[in-house]
């Protein structure tokens, strides 16, 4: 009876994500991230299911985690992915490609910090530059008494920076994107129009530790002065998806241990619309983008 309804589950679900004309997918990972990328699907960006196993384990770094995956694809079709490789101790990240989502190409370990002092790379989150026609890749490192430090200690004062490849083989110098006088990590980017880009970015302070929204006529800034906050405290990882003509940004309410989300169209004015998505149990941030149907139907099985 149970394999009976396991296949009976498998054909609906295959059917249902053939009939579906946007089909989403969300990469995560679980704690403790050591056993690698694991997936979420979903036909209307709003309601999400696991998809099981894991696809990829994380080989690279000195703790060899992988934590923060952001997967983007290219015009010709390749997947790319980098992740968070280590809490300490690392000055680049982990990386890796594939044209299906199963199987992945031997992972990289880039380094982009060249100070010897950086106490690390955090959240590495892809954006593909259509303007540019190339990938940037930002992150969050700590470089000890570089920057004003605030309200942090020297080893939790973070800074925005950035690289950009067209082949993931030769990157631009590492440039900072942008002082935000605060310790800024998890930041993601997004285009809206022709010089119209927005970034999603976290306070990492302590008494906040919640999101802010910065705008720029390009990519590489000059960046707005960070707004107030529009979510609550304690969250991270902020990912955002375009359904019609509402932007869903979601994040990771760690210390609720499950994800939040708010609706906005000009990224000023927010709705809060947790009680509406519905994302399984475990899963932790990553980001979102949109994959052809046939792929979904193939890891599904």
């Amino acid at each position: 009876m149970k394999r009976a309804f396991n296949i009976i589950f498998l054909i609906i679900t295959t059917f249902l994500v053939s009939c579906s004309s946007d089909v989403y997918m969300y990469s995560s990972f679980h704690e403790p991230a050591t056993d690698g990328l694991r997936y979420l699907w979903s036909r209307d960006g709003i309601h999400w299911d696991s998809i099981h196993g894991t696809w990829l384990s994380p080989k690279v770094g000195k703790q060899h985690v992988m934590r923060d995956p952001s997967i983007q694809s290219t015009p010709d079709g390749v997947f790319h992915m980098v992740w968070t490789s280590s809490w300490r101790g690392d000055r680049g990240f982990g990386y890796a490609s594939s044209r299906d989502l199963v199987h992945w190409s031997k992972e990289k370990f880039i380094e982009v910090m060249q100070d010897t002092t950086t106490v690390n790379v955090w959240a590495p989150e892809l954006f593909y530059d259509d303007a540019r026609k190339e990938m940037m890749i930002v992150w969050a490192s700590c470089v000890p008494y570089k920057f004003d430090k605030g309200q942090e200690e020297e080893n939790n004062n973070h800074r925005l920076y950035y690289t950009t490849t067209k082949d993931f083989v030769t990157f631009s110098p590492t440039k900072l994107l942008v002082d935000t006088h605060f310790s800024a990590i998890d930041a993601t980017i997004l285009k809206r129009g022709k010089d119209d880009y927005v970034m999603v970015v976290k306070d990492n302070t302590r008494q906040n530790r919640n999101l802010r929204i910065s705008f720029a006529h390009d990519a590489h800034g000059p960046w707005t002065k960070p707004s107030e906050t529009f979510t609550e405290n304690f969250v991270e990882g902020p990912t955002t998806v375009k359904l019609g003509k509402d932007y869903i940004i979601y994040y990771d309410r760690y210390q609720k241990h499950d994800f939040g989300a708010m609706k906005t169209r000009d990224f000023i004015h927010f709705t809060d619309i947790t009680s509406e998505i519905s994302v399984p149990s475990l899963h932790k941030h990553g980001t979102i983008f949109k994959v052809p149907k046939h792929l979904v139907n193939k890891l599904i099985k």
